[in-house]
């Protein structure tokens, strides 16, 4: 089986030292899971295939599609029963109102395009779909990842979804009360894991990484600014 390379623009499971940011991912599919019973989902931009995956337990269809062909064959390794599709993400190979839901978690910041990206999109949805996005909050995001294009605020976000559909959710993820007390104690939590690569890690660092969990990330209305990763549902009219 194919394994995903790790060069920080993709997230993948099953590494102590990847574990916050996958945990931080996958806080948001585990919370998407129940607006997805018995759809049909596309996500676009699916990387190493474990959101699609967990998204096909309630769906009544997931269908995962990457650009990438080196990440389009790990899917297909690793999620066997998961149909995986090659295509580009701002000219969908699909046709209109194909889906009930199209998801893309952390894949719009990556896009040169990203007004064509959410019309392609709302294109493929039924009449009242919904699109789900999150992206990094460009405002709390450590700079310099040079697999981001453009990063958004809340207020890019919403100016971009607002343009094309009705905007009806636009929230934030942040810490939950365990990382923010470690952050009382510790400092900053993401400034801590950029500050030196892992094996340099302080043994409570690397503790507490290895331990986070989807219950370590809650989703709120205030403190938009404030936010981890912008959380947002707009629906076709």
């Amino acid at each position: 089986m194919a394994d995903v390379q790790i060069t920080g623009e993709r997230t993948v499971p099953d590494l102590p030292a990847e574990n916050y940011w996958f945990r931080r991912h996958e806080a948001a599919y585990r919370r998407l899971a129940p607006r997805v019973a018995g759809r049909r989902v596309l996500e676009a931009g699916c990387g190493e295939g474990y959101g699609a995956a967990l998204l096909a337990g309630p769906a009544a269809a997931v269908t995962a599609l990457d650009y990438d062909a080196y990440t389009v064959d790990h899917v297909r390794s690793a999620y066997p029963d998961l149909p995986v599709v090659r295509g580009n993400l701002v000219a969908l190979p699909f046709a209109e109102m194909a889906y009930d839901i199209v998801v893309s978690l952390q894949t719009v910041e990556h896009l040169w395009d990203q007004p064509l990206f959410v019309r392609e999109c709302l294109r493929v949805l039924a009449p009242g779909g919904q699109v789900v996005l999150t992206t990094p909050n460009r405002l709390t995001f450590p700079p310099g990842n040079v697999f981001h294009t453009h990063e958004l605020d809340a207020v890019g976000l919403h100016d971009l979804l607002a343009d094309a559909a009705t905007l009806t959710e636009l929230r934030g993820i942040h810490h939950g009360p365990r990382l923010r007390a470690w952050e009382e104690r510790h400092g900053d939590l993401v400034e801590a894991q950029v500050a030196a690569e892992a094996e340099a890690w302080s043994d409570d660092l690397t503790q507490l990484v290895a331990s986070v969990t989807v219950n370590d990330f809650e989703v709120r209305d205030d403190d938009l600014a404030g936010c981890l990763d912008l959380w947002a549902v707009a629906v076709r009219a």
